[in-house]
C-alpha cells in the first residue's frame, strides 16, 4: 500500500514538474517579447501568448483536482540537510535562484502560512468584518454597489459613443473619385483628354507648348466669343475720370534746395 502511494505521488509530481515547466517557459517566452520586441508586438500576438498560459494554467489546475493526484495539502516538505555552504546541485535545480539551504531561507522557501505580520493583518481584518452591524455592511455595500453602477454607466456610454463613431466611420459615404481628380489635373497641367473645336471664324484653334487654347475671349470664361477690336479701343481709352493726381517735380519736394 505505501509503495502503491509512493508511485502515485512520484507519477504526480512528475505531471505537475512538467505542466509547471511549461508554464514557466511560456511565461518567459511572453516577458522577452514584452521587453525585446515591444515595436513588432501587436494585441493579436499577445492575445494568442495570454490563451496560452491561460489553457497551460486550466491544464494544471485539472491535474491538481484530478482523483489520482495525492492531495499536496496533506503532505510536509522537510529539509533532510541544512548547510551554509554552497550547494551546487541546488543552484542547478533551481537555475540559479538558490545557492545554500541554510537556516535562515528555510523559513521562507518551506512555508506553509502566511508571514507573522500578514498573518496578524488577515486576523485584524477578520475580526473587524466580523464585529461589523448589519446595518452598516449593508450601506457600504449600496454605496459600493453605488460606485461600480456609476462607473459602469460611464463605460457603457463611452463604448456605445466609440460603435457609433466607427460604424459612421464605416458608412460614410464618398464623395470624390480618384480616377476623376488624376484625369483633371492631368487635362489641365498636359492637355490631355481635350479635344480641338471649329473656331467661329471657321479656322482651327491656335495651339502653344502643345497645349490647346479654348476659344473665347482672354480673361473671360470659355465659349463667349472674342471682343471686337474698336471696342477694346474704347474701353482702354476710356480713363475713370473720379481719381485725381496732383505730381510736383522732384526740386519742389526736396527739402533742401541748392
Amino acid at each position: 500500500m505505501q509503495q502503491r502511494e509512493e508511485k502515485q505521488l512520484e507519477s504526480s509530481l512528475e505531471s505537475i514538474i512538467q505542466r509547471v515547466n511549461d508554464l514557466k517557459a511560456s511565461l518567459a517566452s511572453m516577458i522577452f517579447k514584452i521587453e525585446n520586441e515591444y515595436e513588432s508586438l501587436n494585441w493579436p500576438k499577445f492575445l494568442d501568448n495570454y490563451a496560452l498560459i491561460s489553457g497551460q494554467l486550466i491544464s494544471l489546475s485539472k491535474v491538481l483536482s484530478h482523483e489520482k493526484c495525492t492531495n499536496l495539502r496533506n503532505l510536509t516538505v522537510l529539509p533532510l540537510m541544512l548547510s551554509p555552504e554552497r550547494d551546487e546541485q541546488l543552484i542547478q535545480m533551481t537555475e540559479g535562484r538558490i545557492t545554500t539551504f541554510s537556516h535562515d531561507l528555510v523559513p521562507d522557501y518551506l512555508r506553509t502560512k502566511l508571514e507573522p505580520l500578514a498573518e496578524k493583518k488577515m486576523l485584524q481584518l477578520e475580526h473587524k468584518a466580523q464585529g461589523l452591524q448589519y446595518d452598516n455592511a449593508q450601506k457600504q455595500i449600496a454605496a459600493y454597489q453605488k460606485v461600480v453602477t456609476h462607473v459602469w454607466d460611464i463605460v457603457s456610454k463611452a463604448r456605445e459613443e466609440w460603435e457609433v463613431e466607427a460604424s459612421s466611420r464605416g458608412n460614410t459615404q464618398q464623395n470624390s473619385s480618384v480616377a476623376d481628380t488624376h484625369l483633371l489635373v492631368a487635362a489641365v497641367g498636359m492637355g490631355k483628354g481635350l479635344k480641338m473645336g471649329p473656331n467661329p471664324n471657321g479656322q482651327p484653334n491656335s495651339t502653344s507648348g502643345g497645349m490647346m487654347v479654348a476659344p473665347g475671349r482672354p480673361g473671360g470664361p470659355p465659349g463667349q466669343g472674342p471682343i471686337p477690336p474698336s471696342s477694346q479701343a474704347m474701353s482702354m481709352s476710356k480713363a475713370p475720370s473720379a481719381i485725381k493726381t496732383n505730381i510736383k517735380s522732384a526740386a519742389q519736394m526736396h527739402p533742401y534746395n541748392r
